[in-house]
């Protein structure tokens, strides 16, 4: 009685301490994963020994599989077919290619770095293929990058997750059965990822049909539908476990995808149900498995293992990022933060923990100590450099784009918002009513729920980084309180809002405010297609067949040159309206000389003037 009530007390503080590391990460805007590796180093052996391995008795093996598979199910819904197509080939490539870049050079690190034999040095290269979710996510919190850069580390860390705990099995199995053929190694592969497709995919295919067509009960049908998906995943973890080893991990990533891009009900209430959970998991298990970590075994490891620290982060990792994203859309900085933020994660943390367990069993210490020494070393350095300075990096190298946030998620804000997304704008609507937030994010917009004068509300959607704060509601009051609010708090530098009365422009501008006044500029517009019908017909289809757009001179190839030399080298179809500089805007003539920094506004057709975005400013 004494051992389970010791084990509740356990469970429960580390429970409670990882909701709290998940309250500092949002507060101190600071990956989870380093309060929660703290916490468990704190709590285990070398510290406060309140966790030690016997803490669980048998039972750890169980707890962590299950978590795992909710962690990766949690990540895998969330894996939308629409937002991989911001980096289609450039994904592939990065869980293929760079895979195998990461598993051989890894391989090779810790056989010659560390004396290993290749099955060992290979399965360690396996797990530490694996970046995951659980620790990317977090980051992407903090780091705001653009969703093509998003896409991609989500989806490595999701693909690679699973492919990287099947193949880190079935060498594990080849190991303990001392089998060494290729083909059987690849049979054994093939196996468990394709029980835990097929079993995956029926899986969701009966989720999706129980929440499409069957009665849950109208007034707990959210609920339901919750408890539902939860239950799905844990069955498609347990059945394809119980088919093939380590076939769930597939199983439930299947499912995930499959359901998160279908079109079911109550999706928004499953997904945050999905979330808490998931954060109650991750915490416990991180949290879990750092408290058994034995800093004598990382000491050991001596400057090998440090030095496959070092081949793993700053060789292998830059030379697939930039092999992978050779040709794409990708910038050089995007693809240095890439290259410099990919911690290794939840997965390689168990499934090292659990295969250690084993090995020690048949007696193999050593390389159960070299598994576990490595993998957790690999963890501790990624995660406290890479997920500890990442906002850093991506500051450093200029990765985050500047946000636009609009306050006001009504048709006004919305087709704002929509034009602005059009362009590659990172736009953030704020919104309090549900029923809008809906219709918003049912169009794709993205939707941070709260009341835009409450200056939190306003940190948490990104007002700090913000380049343009845009008060749209149909309430002068709340929009001037906003205009205020960003002002005095976060200081962007453009402020826009929407006067709907007109006698209320001057208690806008007084504050330095752009001021668009709704009565106004429904005048001029008349006005405009009145005295000047070319123009405002031509303006209509200003994000469609035409475009105009501001951008700053970078490149160097331009710079020094006039108007005249350039005109030539861009795209037909456009030209070179406006330049600004030094606070004054004018009509450049043919004999202007562009200087660096200089701001100039294109005007043609819509690709024409992209392709001279990018002429002019490679990096926008």
């Amino acid at each position: 009685m004494a051992a389970g009530s010791n084990l509740i007390y356990i469970v429960a503080a580390i429970i409670g301490i990882g909701v709290v590391s998940q309250v500092l990460s949002d507060r101190f805007q600071v990956p989870s994963v380093l309060f929660l590796i703290a916490s468990g180093i704190v709590l285990g052996p070398e510290v406060l020994g309140v966790v030690n391995p016997d803490s669980f008795g048998g039972g750890l093996s169980a707890i962590v599989g299950l978590s795992v598979a909710i962690i990766v199910f949690e990540g895998a819904f969330h894996l939308r077919i629409q937002k991989l197509r911001e980096a289609p080939a450039a994904t592939i490539r990065v869980v293929t290619v760079g895979a195998l870049i990461a598993l051989i050079g890894t391989a090779a690190a810790i056989h010659f770095l560390l004396g290993s034999p290749w099955t060992v040095s290979f399965l360690i290269g396996a797990l530490l293929v694996a970046t995951g979710p659980t620790v990317i996510a977090p980051i992407l919190e903090v780091v705001p990058a653009r969703d093509r850069v998003e896409a991609l580390l989500e989806t490595e860390g999701i693909v690679n997750d699973v492919t990287a705990a099947i193949l880190a099995v079935v060498i594990f199995e080849a190991i303990v059965a001392d089998v060494t053929e290729p083909g059987a190694v690849l049979t054994l592969f093939a196996e468990r990822l394709g029980v835990g497709v097929v079993v995956g995919a029926l899986v969701a295919a009966a989720m999706v049909y129980g929440l499409r067509y069957v009665d849950l009960s109208p007034g707990n049908a959210p609920q339901n539908a919750r408890l539902l998906v939860l239950a799905g995943a844990l069955v498609a973890y347990g059945a394809a476990d119980f088919i093939a080893t380590e076939a769930g991990i597939a199983a439930v990533a299947t499912a995930g995808i499959l359901l998160g891009n279908a079109d079911i009900p109550y999706e928004e209430d499953i997904s945050a149900f999905k979330g808490d959970i998931t954060l109650i998991v991750l915490s416990f298990v991180f949290i879990a498995l750092a408290a058994l970590l034995d800093f004598g075994t990382l000491i050991r490891l001596g400057l090998g293992g440090l030095g496959v620290v070092v081949v793993v982060a700053l060789v292998l990792r830059p030379l697939l990022m930039f092999l992978s994203t050779r040709g794409d859309r990708f910038t050089t900085g995007e693809k240095w933060f890439m290259s410099l933020v990919g911690p290794r994660g939840i997965i390689p943390a168990s499934v090292a923990t659990l295969f250690a367990i084993q090995l020690r069993a048949e007696g193999l210490t050593q390389a159960a100590d070299t598994l576990v020494g490595t993998v957790f070393l690999v963890i501790l350095v990624t995660v406290v450099f890479e997920g500890g300075l990442a906002r850093q990096i991506a500051e450093y190298l200029d990765v985050i784009p500047m946000r636009v946030l609009i306050v006001g998620g009504g048709k006004v804000g919305r087709t704002l918002a929509e034009r602005l997304e059009d362009r590659g704008e990172n736009v953030v609507l704020i919104e309090h009513d549900p029923d809008i937030i809906q219709i918003a994010r049912n169009a794709g917009h993205t939707v941070h729920q709260g009341d835009g004068t409450d200056t939190d509300v306003l940190r948490s959607a990104g007002a700090g980084n913000a380049k343009i704060v845009v008060a749209a509601t149909g309430d002068d009051d709340v929009n001037l309180l906003v205009a205020q609010l960003a002002n005095s708090k976060f200081d962007p530098e453009t402020i826009i809002a929407r006067a709907n009365n007109p006698n209320n422009v001057d208690a806008f501008e007084e504050l330095g405010v752009r001021t668009i006044s709704s009565v106004l500029a429904t005048a001029q517009a008349i006005d405009n297609y009145i005295e000047r019908p070319a123009m405002m017909n031509w303006m209509g289809e200003i994000g469609h067949s035409g475009d105009v757009q501001e951008v700053e001179v970078t490149s160097e190839e331009i710079v020094g040159r006039t108007v005249r030399d350039i005109g030539p080298e861009l795209p037909e179809g456009c030209l070179i309206a406006l330049v600004a500089r030094d606070g004054q805007t004018s009509v450049p003539s043919a004999d202007y000389t562009i200087q660096h920094g200089d701001r100039i506004t294109v005007i043609g057709g819509h690709d024409a003037v992209r392709e001279a975005m990018a002429f002019v400013n490679p990096d926008s």
